[in-house]
């Protein structure tokens, strides 16, 4: 600790540890998934950080403590009862909240994690409910990051992926011989979760048989293994999510309703992307950094035209399709991004007439015999028209650049700055082949005949 007591702000305001523990947060997530240090040594720095950081907090609860104890009756509290977005989510910092990759401080979201920074040293069920991909997973794991149960086991369960007749022997395990297939001892999922955290994600999608199951689990505490009499006790915190309204499937008779307040203990709701716009231009350096790292390769520079159409995009995948586009983007494109790089069918009508005006302007040097050839059949459909233009744009494009360089595809590929095999796979698209491009020597006539 003396290490960083030289490092330390002066004791007296509430925000003096904010930058020192986010840089250690920084450095356990790196650790936690770093892949190029043996395990040991990886648990090794891990417990250091882990005893610093607990220090800290020592050291950050007595500062409270102190200040708590100075402040006279009727005097102002230490916290207002108004604060800003950015103050709320550096009083989170402050009192070392754990945040696990999630972003930005839209009030909506800091609400979530606020009641998840409560429920956290609680033992209390957790259920999770928001659109399918705004991180509904992410929160559950802030839950047990912030917890007692942060150093134990934590086990994810996705509820929807598994076959209705094998729910009980995935939660529950089984014994050697309970059914065909079955042919050694096998623990389930509560017994790998003991003494920490199980996620049971899309748990709307749990069949009655095993809601049944589960019920008995949260009011015993034990289970039995497929094929045996004896019970076993697991001591699991759970965390559930859902992308269903539970109360209209209680309605529908498909969700028990005794299950759904035994889950719902704590309650907490996570808004959609396209209401906390604020978190976008993290998520896009975040992700655009995570896929070139993944793809080997510089991370892309998004057009100003394409960063306004993201920045301002509804995303109705939220966070995942984000974080798709990304990807796309970066596997897609050279150094810099464009409008053109986006899927079809959410590219804007502006990119899709710039296609059509390339299309057009390429026409123009096509000679008389295609101008006087019968017309193509008119497109079944716009996205069929949208393919058509963007395919004749890309093709003029490639026997434009063919030209320039002679049908040398390494020097085009290095002009273009993008991979060598992906430009040969786009020539093999459009059956061109560079040969055809090539410019002749004078005695190559004559080699001919």
């Amino acid at each position: 600790m003396k290490l960083f007591n030289q490092n330390l702000p002066p004791r007296g305001t509430m925000m003096s540890y904010a930058g020192l523990l986010e840089r250690l947060e920084i450095l356990r997530s790196t650790l936690r998934w770093a892949n190029s240090l043996d395990r040991p040594e990886i648990e090794k720095l891990l417990r250091q950080a882990n005893a610093v950081r607990d220090e800290v907090m020592q050291l950050s609860h007595k500062e409270r403590f102190v200040q708590a104890l100075g402040s006279q009756p009727g005097s102002q509290p230490l916290e207002k009862l108004e604060q800003t977005s950015g103050e709320r989510k550096q009083a989170l910092l402050a009192r070392s909240f754990v945040f696990e990759g999630t972003f930005g401080d839209n009030p909506r979201l800091l609400d979530a994690l606020e009641t998840a920074e409560k429920a956290a040293p609680t033992d209390l069920p957790v259920l999770i409910d928001g659109e399918s991909g705004t991180g509904k997973e992410l929160m559950a794991k802030v839950v047990h990051a912030n917890g007692a149960r942060a150093d134990k086991p934590y086990i994810s369960v996705n509820c929807g992926a598994i076959p209705e007749s094998l729910i009980e022997s995935e939660l529950f395990g089984h014994k050697r011989g309970a059914f065909t297939g079955a042919a050694t001892d096998r623990k389930g999922k509560f017994e790998s979760a003991h003494k920490g955290t199980i996620f049971l994600d899309e748990i709307g999608e749990l069949p009655l048989q095993g809601q049944v199951k589960l019920l008995r689990v949260l009011q015993s505490h034990e289970i039995q293994r497929v094929g045996s009499d004896e019970t076993i006790a697991v001591d699991a915190r759970i965390v559930a999510a859902t992308n269903k309204n539970l109360r209209k499937l209680i309605e529908e008779g498909q969700f028990r309703e005794d299950l759904f307040y035994r889950l719902s203990v704590i309650h907490v709701s996570l808004p959609p992307l396209r209401d906390r716009k604020d978190e976008i231009p993290l998520l896009l350096a975040y992700y655009g950094d995570e896929a070139a790292e993944a793809l080997k390769r510089r991370p892309v520079v998004l057009s100003p035209r394409l960063r306004s159409f993201l920045l301002e995009y509804a995303y109705p995948g939220n966070i995942r399709e984000l974080r798709n586009l990304m990807y796309r983007l970066s596997c897609l494109a050279g150094d810099v991004a464009d409008l053109a790089q986006l899927p079809e069918d959410i590219r804007p009508a502006a990119a899709s007439a710039l296609a059509s005006a390339t299309t057009a302007t390429a026409s123009i040097a096509l000679p008389a015999s295609a101008a006087t050839a019968a017309p193509a059949a008119p497109p079944a459909s716009l996205a069929e028209a949208k393919r058509a233009a963007s395919d004749e744009a890309e093709r003029a494009c490639l026997e434009r650049g063919l030209k320039d360089v002679g049908g040398t595809v390494a020097e085009l590929a290095r002009r273009w700055d993008m991979n060598r095999s992906h430009l040969q796979i786009l020539l093999k698209k459009h059956g061109l082949h560079s040969k055809d491009f090539r410019q002749r020597g004078p005695g190559d006539g004559q080699a001919g005949h």
